[in-house]
């Protein structure tokens, strides 16, 4: 029985070819890129070539690029800047429906006495920047705002640009940082970190086909760190470089990131899941997340999608599907051990409805034999939980 993947927004099947190319290459260009001698200058010209590639395809000067070990690393060295400062008030900003690699280290700054202000979501999951300008014009001192481009469990797309020059319109919000989590928008929804005007912005090359353990945090401008150990990386991000990783995250980058190739996933995952959207709805016993959810929605990413399934918990039906051979989720793997559900809370969902809800999100394979595949064996797994 062929298994079917559906946990994309986990994680993406890795691309052989793309990966066994910047192997390839990394493989002679062996040596650390920090070491003066001509194999060590070899590897570190490899890397520059990666930075400057993966700038190009993000529109962003190649400085503005921080080679990380994923989209936690990331955020949680952007979130670190506001600690730093020395002005009298500080303020931190976070949507309520942040990644955990969001929220938990905004939650540990409270120990530092940076206690965050949760921004609240309309019932589609989404920030209004009216709101977010509202909240941060009330800070008199430094303040950061960090909200997501696209949502990891509803898929729901942020404004991030409406959010920033809202914040801007504001007088503190002049100089205030905002951070984007753009992981879940890379490859799936058009972005342009430039354009939108934040300050940071974090990606993670697993989830458009690349290695696990590689990422990137764009930084506008230079800040201070609390990791340290060494200048790598502009001083942001102690440690030898992993160049397997900057070469395959440039590849992977330029085959599903360029304007080109993700126009045509988005299309074709606006058809799969416009298909899968419309077959959920005719069940009687299913709800989307949110309800008022369609077919082509261009509020959220036509990647992921949040479905409840009255009657049965969410957990339940993960297992019955995996030994049906189906890979889905109940929501973010890196908060699997836990049993509550923030996102679909701050969306004013119900507990129960929460508890039997489950993700499904689909991918650059994904096919319409995929979709129906799933449908059939869905069906099959709630008659014998009926």
């Amino acid at each position: 029985m062929k298994r079917l993947y559906f946990d994309w927004a986990a994680t993406s099947p890795p691309d052989a070819p793309l990966l066994s190319r910047a192997l390839e290459q990394s493989l002679t260009t062996y040596a650390n890129p920090s070491s003066p001698h001509d194999d060590g200058k070899a590897a570190r010209s490899a890397l520059e070539a990666a930075r400057a590639r993966c700038a190009a395809v993000l529109g962003v000067p190649p400085r503005t690029l921080v080679f990380t070990s994923g989209g936690t690393e990331s955020n949680n060295l952007a979130l670190q800047p506001l600690l730093f400062s020395r002005a009298a008030e500080r303020r931190l900003f976070v949507s309520a429906v942040e990644h955990p690699s969001v929220l938990e280290p905004a939650r540990r700054s409270a120990r530092l006495g940076l206690p965050p202000t949760l921004l609240r979501v309309e019932r589609d999951g989404r920030v209004s920047p009216a709101q977010v300008a509202s909240a941060v014009g009330e800070c008199g001192g430094a303040c950061q705002v960090a909200i997501q481009a696209v949502n990891n469990e509803t898929g729901a797309v942020h404004d991030i640009a409406g959010a920033v020059a809202a914040v801007r319109s504001t007088p503190s919000g002049k100089r205030a940082l905002f951070h984007c989590d753009a992981v879940q928008a890379l490859g799936k929804v058009p972005l342009n970190v430039t354009a939108w005007g934040v300050d940071t912005a974090s990606f993670s090359a697993h989830k458009i086909g690349g290695p696990r353990g590689v990422g990137i945090l764009y930084a506008k401008k230079p800040f201070e760190a609390l990791y340290s150990g060494g200048e790598q990386e502009g001083g942001l991000r102690a440690g030898t470089e992993n160049l397997y990783g900057a070469l395959a995250f440039a590849e992977l980058l330029e085959a599903y990131a360029a304007p080109e190739p993700l126009a045509a996933a988005r299309g074709t995952a606006t058809r799969l899941m416009a298909r899968l959207i419309s077959a959920l709805r005719a069940m009687r016993s299913v709800s989307l997340i949110p309800e008022d959810r369609l077919d082509a929605d261009e509020r959220f990413s036509p990647f992921i999608l949040q479905a409840a399934f009255h009657g049965v918990p969410g957990e339940v039906l993960v297992r019955v599907l995996d030994d049906s051979g189906v890979s889905i989720s109940t929501g973010s793997a890196c908060s699997s051990a836990s049993k509550k559900r923030p996102v679909l809370e701050a969306m004013g969902i119900g507990e129960k409805t929460a508890f039997e809800a489950v993700r499904f999100s689909i991918g650059r394979s994904t096919n319409e034999n995929d979709i129906d595949e799933l449908l059939e064996r869905l069906a099959g797994a709630l008659r014998n939980l009926a």
